[in-house]
C-alpha cells in the first residue's frame, strides 16, 4: 500500500472554526427534534430512523472532522479526539495510524460502492420491501405498530402477491417476514452484497450515509452530512410508499398499489439514484486517496 499523503490543506483558525460552526448548525436542525423526542420517550417512524437503524450516534454526527490531509492552525488535538496529533505546524489527523487499522474495511467499502455505481439502475421494485416486512402480520406484530396500516393485513398480502418482490438489498431483505422471503426474486446475503447492490435501490442510496460515517474521521464531516441529508429524504419516500398510514404525521401516502403511484415512485427513485451518484463517486475517490491508488487532490 502506498504511503498516505501528507497534509495538503492548511486551514487557519478562522476558516476551520467557521466550517465547524456551519456543520454543527446544519446537523443541529436534525438532531434537536430527535433528542427532544427521545427525552419524552416519543418515537417517530420517519425522522428517527437514521438514528436508530444506523449505529452513528447523534454526538458523532455533530462532531466536525476536516478529513485526512488537513492541517488546523491554532487547534487543540484534545478537542477533536484521540486520533489527532499536534505538530509544529498545527493539528492533524494521524491518517497513517487510522488508515492502517481500517485498510481492509476501506477496501471493502470501496469495492461495494464501485460495484454499485457500475451497474444500471433497476427501478421495478416499487417499494415492496416495506410491504414484505409486514406480510402476513397482524397490526400488533408489525414493526411500527403504533401506526395503522392503510390496508387490512389480507389486502396488504394481496398487493405483495400481485406485485411480487424484487429486493436486491440484504439489509432490507433480512427484515422480511418468514412467509415473504420465498416470494423475493433474489436471496441476497452479506456475502453476495457486492454482486447484488444497484444504484436504483433506495436502501443502497441511503447507505451512502453508512459508508460515509464508517470512513469518518478520514473523510470530511460535510460529506457525512450530505449523505445523511439525502438518506433523510429517501426515508420519507420509503415510508410514504410503505403500507403504513402516516397522514397524521403529515406524510401523504404514495399508493404504490396503484399504477399512478408506481409511476410516481419510479420518478422519485430515478431522481434519488441521480443524486446519490455523485455522493458515491466522492466516497470512492476518498477511498482511493486513502488507499494510495490516486494522486492526492483536495479542495478546501
Amino acid at each position: 500500500m502506498t504511503a498516505a499523503p501528507a497534509p495538503t490543506v492548511v486551514l487557519d483558525a478562522a476558516r476551520w472554526q467557521a466550517r465547524r460552526r456551519a456543520h454543527e448548525e446544519r446537523v443541529d436542525a436534525w438532531l434537536t427534534p430527535h433528542l427532544e423526542r427521545r427525552r419524552r420517550g416519543a418515537r417517530h417512524p420517519v425522522e428517527d430512523f437514521l438514528f436508530t437503524y444506523y449505529s452513528h450516534r447523534p454526538a458523532q454526527l455533530r462532531r466536525w472532522h476536516p478529513g485526512a490531509g488537513a492541517l488546523l492552525r491554532d487547534a487543540d488535538p484534545a478537542a477533536f479526539g484521540r486520533e489527532y496529533r499536534a505538530t509544529a505546524a498545527g493539528v492533524t489527523l494521524d491518517t497513517e495510524a487510522v488508515r492502517a487499522r481500517r485498510a481492509e474495511s476501506i477496501g471493502w467499502i470501496r469495492g461495494l460502492l464501485a460495484a454499485t455505481a457500475g451497474r444500471p439502475a433497476h427501478l421495478g421494485c416499487f417499494g415492496m420491501h416495506e410491504w414484505a416486512m409486514v406480510y402476513r402480520q397482524t397490526q400488533e406484530e408489525v414493526r411500527h405498530n403504533a401506526w395503522p396500516l392503510r390496508l387490512s393485513p389480507e389486502a396488504t398480502a394481496a398487493v405483495v402477491a400481485e406485485r411480487g418482490v424484487r429486493c436486491s438489498h440484504f439489509d432490507a431483505y433480512r427484515f422480511f417476514t418468514a412467509p415473504a422471503r420465498p416470494l423475493n426474486l433474489l436471496t441476497p446475503t452479506r456475502e453476495t452484497q457486492h454482486a447484488h447492490e444497484q444504484p436504483g435501490c433506495l436502501h443502497a442510496n441511503m447507505d451512502c450515509y453508512k459508508w460515509a460515517y464508517k470512513l469518518s474521521p478520514l473523510v470530511p464531516s460535510e460529506l457525512v452530512a450530505d449523505a445523511f441529508e439525502l438518506a433523510r429524504e429517501i426515508r420519507t419516500l420509503d415510508m410514504r410508499a410503505s403500507p403504513y398510514d402516516l397522514e397524521a404525521l403529515g406524510y401523504a401516502p404514495l399508493r404504490v398499489e396503484t399504477a399512478e403511484g408506481r409511476h410516481e415512485y419510479v420518478r422519485a427513485q430515478r431522481s434519488f439514484a441521480r443524486r446519490a451518484a455523485p455522493l458515491r463517486a466522492r466516497l470512492v475517490a476518498e477511498c482511493d486517496r486513502l488507499l494510495g491508488t490516486t494522486a492526492p487532490s483536495r479542495a478546501d
